[in-house]
């Protein structure tokens, strides 16, 4: 067989995948919020779209030359998630799973997504048994797929797990688990991206339990000295619960990153929330949800606050 001929077989078998993909979820949508909204994908610009549906392809091709390797599942589903599709995305996981049932990567990306789509006990199966497989395997830094501008992955395999499973427990108010899989996280957090958004939503879980002097001193490993690389929304909340920045400064009106604002606006109404402030706390939930980026953990989470 010619390459031509080969190269177009491939190039069929892509487009093939793509289109059987696309045709399943079409016009549905992704998920329905804690408050019984639909909700879809965000409208990525045409540039994003292109940039990240060329990068689905290329998954799939790689996945199609190696069927073997369970990178390849998650490549592919994760390329599905970047572009809103997390139903795709946990059909692929999903798939890999029936291949590699014990693989604590895949079932640590299927968790993530079942967050997205406001699943929490299915996240909570996933993320729980991630945990246990992992949990005598050495940690290993896990590559972005969103990479930050300095391309410094600054999360592990470890630290991703537990980090996801507090957050899921969080969301599903059970705080006390919250504050053990935070605290199993934290011992991960090497460096000072990962720590502050540990200690954050540690900090947050302290205080709901009514552990406000367990909370107050994990704030001394934060300085305003520190060298932030992506978490910045993280850092400014901690920077904020210790005094040093007001509530306000975290609500800036030129900020349009939607999941900065998400991510600062949850940390603004939780504080006036533990501060005993309900009005102004579902004030600034309710500004979150208005935004469109709904699989923002600030969004979730500010969509669990508002629904009694």
């Amino acid at each position: 067989m010619g390459i031509y001929k080969i190269k177009l077989i491939s190039f069929f078998i892509i487009f093939l995948f793509l289109f059987i993909s696309c045709s399943k979820f079409e016009n549905e949508p992704e998920a329905t919020s804690l408050s019984g909204k639909k909700l879809f994908p965000l409208k990525l610009s045409n540039e994003k779209e292109k940039e990240f549906q060329k990068k689905l392809s290329d998954a799939i091709a790689n996945y199609e030359n190696d069927k073997s390797n369970v990178d390849k599942y998650i490549w592919v589903g994760r390329q599905h998630a970047y572009l809103g599709n997390y139903r795709k995305s946990i059909s692929w996981y999903t798939e890999g799973l029936n291949l590699f049932p014990d693989n604590y990567k895949l079932l640590r990306h299927r968790g993530h997504r079942y967050i997205s789509l406001r699943q929490f006990d299915n996240a909570i199966s996933d993320l729980e048994k991630s945990s246990k497989i992992i949990s005598n395997l050495p940690d290993e830094v896990e590559q972005d797929g969103l990479p930050n501008k300095f391309n410094i992955p600054t999360s592990t395999s470890h630290s991703n797990i537990w980090y996801h499973l507090g957050l899921v427990y969080y969301l599903k108010k059970d705080f006390n688990n919250a504050e053990r899989a935070f605290t199993e996280c934290l011992k991960f957090s090497k460096n000072n991206d990962m720590l502050c958004a540990t200690l954050d939503w540690l900090y947050m879980s302290k205080m709901r339990l009514n552990k406000k002097e367990e909370a107050i001193l994990l704030l001394k490993q934060i300085s305003p000295e520190m060298n932030i690389i992506e978490n910045h929304a993280y850092f400014n909340r901690l920077m904020m619960y210790k005094g040093l920045k007001k509530p306000e400064e975290l609500l800036s009106e030129t900020e349009t990153d939607p999941v900065t604002i998400a991510t600062q606006g949850y940390g603004v109404g939780n504080w006036y929330l533990t501060n005993g402030d309900t009005l102004n706390a579902n004030i600034i939930f309710n500004k979150v949800v208005s935004t469109k980026n709904w699989s923002a953990f600030g969004f979730i989470a500010s969509e669990v606050e508002l629904v009694k």
